[in-house]
């Protein structure tokens, strides 16, 4: 069997059919899968129509490959949906450095979701809770009864937990969780059933009266982790050794620990990388978002999701824990060409497998950003591209924007206005010629 590689040199300077003729061949693309990328198949407006409301058309966003993925010895080309200039690069480029260092190792937790029953009216807390905690095995039992190809694939409830918290502005209340293994499934329907389902049962049990029943997007049973190392000499730039940007990211990294404004934008830079999988493989990034943020606060303060250190070598170590509530089963996964071929590109065979390349991608995204902070500044790189975007707003054509992209960054000048005004310089140019 041929061994595949991640590592596709000069990829970015192939065009984009040469680059989509290369995943073809990767992933074992048919023809008609690749108009799904060429704008001539995908999501069609048929299909939009009953995905959502009020459907009048189809919102498109670039669709790119992160390479130079190596994530427990196994090579992965990275499909990446998102509009934010050099966040593909950067994390290709950081994915390399880490792959001088062996990759990244990666582990998750068994898929549990947590569906919350809240219920009110309860005479006696304590009382309540013992009794079902006394019918607990019943009310598993019950759950099941409506999970369907989830518990016929292996998941289904797993256990119920019992909250108490007296005397809220609304009285007494106690929160059931009902802790739910959902396979390959991101599983909000089955765990939403599966409450609502045993909602009845707990009245009757306790006393009391349901309110809401609905999972939670702060997944903490759901959590994947990944890990790597750089080697101190792989850091060097023009300017500075491996020794001063390794020390300068630990001191960039410690500022995200330790005020919530910096953590804040550090985190962002680490959803950046993870929300562009998500949005490729069509999982809902909001409730991973969601989750995210509710982690990096779990302590009582809000703080980074990575960690960065040095070992004896001095080489630089870095490693990511979040909830990741992912699936490659349902929903738009389903129902969305381009999510089904971007999960083809991937390989992966798990939702578990799925939430581990994400947190790799989340930790090398924050690497490649807290380098560039460390480094020559964020803006250098961006800004090329987004003078590229400034160009192409601005009316140039294709052949004509490599000129004014350069001439907007040796006047140090990117601004739309600027950009205009190079178009009509350039027109006029060539009509004088």
């Amino acid at each position: 069997m041929e061994t595949k590689s991640s590592r596709l040199s000069g990829f970015y300077k192939k065009t984009w059919q040469e680059r989509l003729a290369i995943i073809a061949q990767w992933s074992g693309l048919s023809p008609d899968d690749a108009t799904v990328f060429s704008g001539e198949g995908g999501l069609s407006t048929e299909d939009a129509v009953h995905m959502i409301e009020n459907v009048i058309g189809i919102y498109s966003l670039p669709f790119g490959i992160a390479t130079n993925f190596l994530i427990n010895q196994k090579d992965y080309l990275i499909p990446m949906v998102i509009e934010e200039p050099s966040v593909v690069a950067a994390v290709s480029f950081a994915a390399k450095l880490f792959r001088e260092g062996g990759g990244f190792t990666t582990s998750s937790d068994d898929p549990i979701m947590i569906g919350q029953l809240q219920l009110l009216d309860i005479e006696h807390l304590e009382t309540a809770k013992n009794n079902i905690l006394d019918n607990k095995q019943m009310l598993l039992a019950k759950a099941n009864e409506v999970g369907g190809s989830i518990v016929k694939r292996g998941g289904g409830s797993r256990d119920i937990e019992v909250v108490q918290y007296p005397n809220t502005a609304v009285g007494d209340m106690l929160i059931v969780h009902l802790l739910y293994d959902t396979r390959d499934a991101m599983g909000a329907n089955a765990v939403n059933t599966a409450a609502e389902y045993i909602a009845p049962l707990l009245e009757e049990i306790t006393g009391g009266r349901v309110n809401l029943r609905i999972l939670s997007n702060l997944t903490d049973r759901r959590k994947a982790r990944a890990k790597g190392v750089i080697p101190a000499a792989s850091l060097a730039t023009g300017d500075m050794s491996g020794d001063e940007v390794a020390n300068s990211i630990l001191e960039a990294a410690t500022f995200a620990e330790v005020d919530p404004y910096r953590a804040t934008t550090h985190n962002k830079g680490i959803m950046n990388g993870i929300d562009a999988v998500i949005m490729a493989t069509g999982n809902d990034w909001r409730a991973v978002e969601a989750g995210a943020h509710a982690y990096a606060a779990r302590e009582g303060r809000y703080t980074s999701l990575t960690r960065w250190w040095r070992d004896e070598s001095d080489d630089l170590h870095g490693s990511i824990e979040l909830p990741l509530s992912v699936g490659i089963v349902g929903g738009a996964t389903r129902v969305h060409p381009a999510a089904q071929l971007a999960l083809k590109i991937l390989g992966i065979q798990t939702a578990q497998e799925l939430s581990q390349v994400m947190a790799a991608v989340g930790l090398a995204q924050n690497f490649a950003a807290i380098r560039a902070l460390a480094t020559d500044g964020i803006q250098s790189g961006h800004m090329r591209m987004h003078a590229r975007q400034l160009a192409v707003a601005a009316g140039a054509a294709n052949e004509e924007v490599p000129a004014i992209v350069n001439q907007m960054i040796a006047d140090k000048n990117i601004r739309l206005e600027y950009a205009k005004t190079l178009v009509n310089e350039h027109r006029s140019d060539r009509t004088q010629a």
